[in-house]
């Protein structure tokens, strides 16, 4: 039964994998997006944490991740003489990868961590069967890298703590490598091994050598990792002065995350948030069933007495002294937590679990900003053949602006090619209204066919009166009208949700009855 199970699981997994919904602008900005305009020329925007006077994200984790899935693509079709692969294979592929570091990595630890054989497989189908693992897992998160860095930390450190006699010097290099990878990926790795690393200290004391080979090959693995970073963000310095004057992006990291009013721009959070609400929301119902046991005999539930659970509470408690609290902050804590709790037998419960994350699912996994990927996919078609449409043979600049939307992924638009240029503009959120007028300054006038492109949720109700033919008895002013080129329906803007002005009913209704993405040519309204 469990096979079966699993193997469904698995092929759910595989689905979400290859789903293209959009979880945050992170799983593109900081990473595909740093490597694709550098291998294979696409446009690319780096964001700030890249092109800061003191860059604080590290490219050593990411380069076995991205860019050699991405080079090895590159040599294939430069070997067969076809230029550069499509962006959308590229982006299958690199899900595709992130799925099997998942399914191999992320499995196997699960199974490694947990001591009862009898445990075992009922738990890697529980962690199996959350949506964490369906969706957030299988995109390109650094917090994805960092649950397999987290996970594999436990397992070698228990490796270690539990061989009486000696480890090999194979263990000290591995579990030093992933230390160093923990650290350059996330800074906040070192919050889920701290009080679970505890554990050597008795190994220590018996073994002090093991302390100077673990040291040792820490500080190569991050000279290494320092001086990758170094050379990446200075390419033309020389290999004397990297080394005279190194680029130590964790060290970064901690001075930027640890000013108050940096942390500020992205949004404040109490204290409390990871605990009462960031956990709740990734675990659901097994979160609910752990705060229940807490009022129960045992004053120490069960499922709290092993290093996983210390780690996965330990960590929440440092991060919580942050008050920029995001629930992927917290997805390493999903398979520790799930892998300490034993199935419960119960209907209600297992009811409540499969709802939850069914629903949880869909929701991230096919729906959340579901539209923008497949929308960028098909931006060059879009424009060309409304171009061609229009009745121009040439193809002008194109000027493509979202809205409401996030950040949309510039690799994604492949290469540009002799004919077609395009310009993304990202409007995000801005009022209505001055979307209007920066859309106005760009539309050209009524002699000449429009080169303007709008990417906005079908569920912005500021637009009807826009969509042509428009409602309106009057023309409004600017004259400015859209015409529906392209949608698609599996996008849900979560990020609009007006209750204050709409009602709770009225808001719903709008945000997931009118659901999808639509592109608009954006075109005066001549006369």
């Amino acid at each position: 039964m469990w096979r079966r199970t699993y193997l469904f699981l698995l092929l759910l997994r595989v689905y979400f994998a290859l789903s293209p919904s959009y979880l945050h602008p992170d799983e593109n900005f900081q990473g595909p997006e740093v490597f694709a305009g550098r291998i294979f020329s696409y446009p690319s925007s780096l964001p700030w944490e890249f092109t800061s006077d003191r860059p604080i994200r590290s490219v050593f984790p990411l380069w076995p991740t991205y860019e050699v899935p991405m080079s090895i693509l590159k040599w294939f079709y430069t070997e067969i003489g076809s230029g550069n692969p499509p962006p959308q294979l590229v982006y299958y592929v690199l899900r595709g990868g992130m799925f099997l570091l998942s399914f191999v990595l992320e499995d196997w630890a699960v199974y490694e961590l947990v001591p009862s054989p009898r445990h075992r497989r009922a738990t890697v189908v529980l962690v199996a069967s959350s949506y964490v693992t369906w969706t957030y897992q299988t995109h390109t998160f650094s917090n994805s890298l960092e649950t397999l860095l987290v996970a594999w930390g436990l397992v070698l450190i228990r490796r270690i703590a539990e061989n009486k006699k000696r480890s090999s010097f194979f263990s000290y290099a591995v579990l030093s490598f992933i230390a160093v990878a923990g650290v350059f990926n996330r800074i906040t790795f070192p919050a889920f091994l701290l009080f679970p690393g505890l554990q050597l200290v008795p190994y220590f004391q018996r073994k002090p050598t093991s302390i100077l080979a673990l040291v040792g090959f820490g500080a190569l693995f991050a000279s290494i990792a320092i001086y990758t970073d170094t050379a990446f963000y200075r390419p033309s310095t020389s290999f004397i002065e990297n080394i005279r004057n190194p680029i130590i992006t964790p060290l970064n990291n901690i001075l930027y995350n640890t000013d108050a009013s940096n942390l500020a721009i992205h949004g404040l959070h109490p204290h409390h948030q990871h605990f009462l609400a960031n956990l709740f929301q990734l675990l659901g119902p097994a979160y609910i069933a752990m705060i229940f046991s807490l009022f129960s005999w045992p004053i120490v539930p069960t499922w709290m007495r092993n290093a996983r659970a210390l780690s996965a509470v330990s960590a929440t408690a440092i991060l919580s002294i942050f008050p920029h609290q995001e629930p992927r902050f917290l997805i390493p804590c999903v398979p520790l937590l799930l892998s300490c709790m034993r199935m419960h037998r119960s209907r209600l419960f297992l009811a409540t679990w499969i709802l939850f994350n069914a629903a949880m699912g869909f929701l991230m996994g096919i729906y959340h900003q579901g539209g923008i990927v497949p929308a960028q996919l098909a931006m060059r078609g879009i424009v060309e053949s409304n171009t061609l449409s229009q009745g121009v043979n040439s193809m002008p600049e194109a000027s493509v602006f979202w809205w409401k939307t996030y950040s949309p992924p510039h690799w994604l638009l492949g290469a540009d090619t002799n004919a077609t240029h395009i310009d993304t503009f990202d409007l995000m959120g801005m009022p209505g209204l001055e979307m209007i007028t920066a859309l106005d300054k760009a539309v050209p006038r009524c002699a000449t066919t429009s080169p303007v492109y709008l990417v906005a949720p079908t569920s912005a109700s500021f637009l009807d009166d826009y969509i042509s033919p428009s409602s309106l008895s009057e023309p409004h002013s600017p004259n400015l009208q859209l015409y529906r080129l392209w949608t698609h329906r599996k996008h849900l803007n979560l990020d609009d949700l007006d209750f204050g002005d709409d009602g709770v009913l009225n808001t719903l209704n709008r945000v997931v009855g009118r659901r999808g993405l639509g592109v608009w040519s954006v075109r005066r309204a001549c006369t």
